[in-house]
């Protein structure tokens, strides 16, 4: 059945997430600047995290060959030169003691290693379960990502794993346009209807995968708070087909870790 059935997966909060930490991002990046001492709320950290990711995607010529460290210190100097600069004078204060001066280095680095040593354990978990997949299914990721997403799956021990790496940046398609989709069903070779697509985000993963006819399998996040709609109670039993609508009738399947996709069937018979 592998020549036909197909997952597909989001990259962040999907693959890099460690199974006891499923976040987003913006939250993932938030636990981090708190160990740091910088106690931001979500949305104050929110108007940094939007800069700085609006300035990565127009940046691709020039990170597409960075890896993940050199990526997330990246992100993490443009997240925090644009709160001090355009935050409110509450933010300005959270951050200034401890990002001002000399310490601006060593916050960085502090907060970039933090969320670097997560990721990384993130997807050494991922790879276990990919390897376990991959003599089922055809695989491939789908992402909006900064250019250089090829060479972080590479550096994780991933490419292996994945027929497709489409990379938002790099075809000029962000999710939830549904181009993005088709390009990676186009480069596997397979149909809508003999693929899933795996990922965090209703909005962004689910609904677009949804109305082009593949199956549609959320990975619940600790923290949903970037979704639209109130998803407080989405989801049923792990695994299970969701029953009721909950999940804003775009998401087939429910799970909370990815392991679960071993014992998953998502397809018609």
């Amino acid at each position: 059945m592998r020549a036909t059935r197909t997952l597909l997966f989001d990259f962040g909060g999907t693959l890099d997430c460690p199974r006891d930490a499923p976040r987003h991002w913006l939250d993932r990046f938030l636990v981090h600047y708190r160990g740091a001492g910088l106690d931001l709320t979500r949305d104050q950290l929110d108007l940094g995290f939007a800069h700085a990711t609006r300035v990565a995607y127009r940046s691709t010529a020039s990170i597409r060959h960075f890896g993940l460290a050199e990526l997330v210190t990246y992100l993490v100097r443009l997240q925090i030169g644009h709160l001090r600069r355009a935050g409110s004078a509450a933010t300005r204060d959270a951050i200034e003691p401890v990002a001002s001066g000399f310490r601006l280095d060593e916050t960085v680095a502090w907060i970039a290693q933090s969320f670097i040593a997560e990721t990384t354990r993130g997807m050494a978990e991922s790879r276990a379960v990919l390897a376990r997949l991959a003599p089922r299914f055809r695989l491939g990721v789908v992402s909006n990502f900064y250019g250089n997403l090829d060479r972080v799956i590479r550096e994780a021990g991933l490419s292996e794993y994945f027929g497709a790496i489409v990379d938002s940046s790099r075809i000029g398609i962000f999710k939830p346009a549904p181009g993005i989709f088709i390009a990676a069903l186009e480069r596997l070779g397979v149909a809508a209807g003999a693929a899933a697509m795996v990922g965090d985000s209703l909005d962004k993963d689910c609904a677009p995968a949804h109305a082009l006819g593949l199956a549609t399998i959320w990975l619940r996040a600790t923290h949903d708070a970037n979704e639209t709609g109130d998803t407080r109670d989405a989801g049923t039993a792990q695994g299970s087909r969701n029953r009721g609508g909950v999940e804003r009738g775009v998401a087939d399947f429910t799970i909370e870790t990815l392991a679960e996709l071993e014992g998953l069937t998502w397809w018609t018979e």
